[in-house]
């Protein structure tokens, strides 16, 4: 896969977590504030775990290793 560049990949996940955080509120309320709410939250950690993951072409295949242990677990 020639054409990947993996590591501009991965920042666009960061720059996408940053840029959920980022994210105004609209002017909504009660339960569709609370949806709205909620699927920041998710987009966050979905961006966010994927902007911290370590990428390889292995075997024609799309490798992503993310560390999901404690930070006191990584450096042990």
């Amino acid at each position: 896969m020639s054409g990947l560049d993996v590591d501009a990949m991965i920042q666009r996940f960061r720059d996408r977590a940053a840029a959920v955080r980022q994210r105004q509120l609209p002017p909504v309320g009660g339960e569709e504030r609370n949806r709205f709410m909620r699927q920041m939250e998710v987009d966050f950690q979905d961006f966010a775990i994927l902007g911290d993951a370590q990428a390889a072409i292995e075997d024609g295949f799309l490798v992503l290793r993310v560390d999901l242990r404690p930070a006191e677990a990584r450096e042990a």
